[in-house]
């Protein structure tokens, strides 16, 4: 298995040697992040995509992202063996060092494993429940189980498939959404507490750096909403758990130009304040990746967003969402040789300035 996380030193040497544009990496918890990432959610869980996302990944890296997000569930742990190939693939060459790559993962869903000839609940029954992982009423109505054993053991899994001893960062998945039809919101804090007891620890081991929450709605949702969270009272319990040097400090969320909640909805309380969750994370120190730029193509259609800079649609996208204050990278799926070139094209292009966004920004609204 790979040694060693993204460092600083790492990080910031791949940013100056990467052929990107240097502006377009950002620095968060002394690490040098490219300001787009790569995604790797969908696909068939076949030999063919496998190649395919390995391909996708190297590429990316080579054309300056150092940002490579993935999770057990996609393509049932095929997803994530075809990132630890592309990374041990590029080590092994000389291309880049274990120190230059963040790399991300999330648990949480119930996955089966599709290079295993089992069915779905074979498969949960002979690994999960025969072993005590997973006990009766563990499982929610959503397929989702945030228990200590069987977080512990994703995380096992995980680093197994990415050949890697080391996660820079694990996600706690679709956390609130997955649960909140079958637990209370008290119940869900008090497991969420757990989880995060887990993570700490898992981190004194050295299996990863950081944690966090990738989400669907919970961060975009009005407060009245039962899969509302405070993204302050979340830091908060990490500061509980762990203590000022906590390790929760990232969030991912889905933002685009038509999902623009986080931007414009001011449904977090900071104080007696309303702002958005991209302020909220701001002022409390947590990075924010955002997930489907292009809404899984729908919104590079010819018409559907607005056009701005002479720039081709997936640039246009990209560029709106990775020169928004408060967000760190835009996590792009891609897969083809000519999607990878075409997307990858930003790097070369330089971010809009806060001041040229806030432009943009009024005059699409008005």
């Amino acid at each position: 298995m790979i040694s060693g996380f993204a460092s600083t030193e790492g990080t910031q040497k791949f940013a100056k040697n990467s052929g990107a544009n240097e502006s377009n990496f950002k620095k968060f918890e002394n690490l040098f992040l490219s300001n787009v990432g790569i995604g790797t959610y969908l696909g068939e869980p076949d030999a063919k995509t496998d190649q395919l996302v390995t391909d996708a990944v190297k590429q990316s890296i080579l054309l300056g992202i150092n940002v490579v997000d993935t999770a057990i569930n996609y393509r049932s742990q095929k997803a994530e063996r075809s990132v630890g190939k592309a990374i041990s693939e590029l080590i092994n060459d000389g291309k880049i060092s274990r120190d230059e790559i963040f790399i991300s993962s999330k648990n949480g869903y119930v996955t089966n494993d599709a290079d295993v000839q089992l069915g779905f609940w074979e498969y949960v029954k002979e690994e999960y429940s025969q072993k005590g992982v997973i006990k009766e009423g563990d499982v929610t109505s959503g397929y989702h189980c945030m228990t200590v054993p069987y977080l512990s053991d994703q995380l096992d899994r995980s680093l197994k498939n990415l050949d890697i001893e080391c996660l820079d960062l694990i996600y706690l998945h679709n956390a609130i959404e997955g649960q909140i039809k079958d637990v209370s919101k008290e119940k869900f804090l008090e497991n969420l507490k757990l989880v995060f007891e887990l993570y700490e620890q898992k981190r004194k081991e050295g299996k990863i750096k950081f944690y966090g929450m990738a989400t669907w709605e919970c961060f975009r949702v009005p407060s009245d909403n039962p899969q509302y969270l405070s993204l302050e009272d979340t830091v908060n319990l990490a500061k509980q758990v762990g203590g000022e040097d906590h390790g929760f400090r990232f969030i991912q969320l889905p933002y685009n130009m038509n999902y623009d909640q986080a931007l414009l909805a001011k449904n977090q309380i900071l104080g007696n304040e309303h702002v958005s969750i991209l302020e909220s994370a701001v002022r409390l120190g947590i990075g924010v990746f955002t997930s489907v730029p292009f809404m899984q193509g729908r919104l590079l259609t010819p018409g559907v967003m607005p056009e701005f800079n002479e720039l081709k649609p997936s640039l246009r996208a990209l560029q709106f969402i990775r020169s928004t204050p408060g967000v760190l990278a835009p996590l792009v799926g891609q897969k083809s040789e000519a999607h990878v070139l075409e997307n990858l094209g930003i790097m070369k292009i330089t971010s809009l300035s806060e001041d040229e966004f806030l432009a943009l920004v009024k005059k699409l609204t008005s």
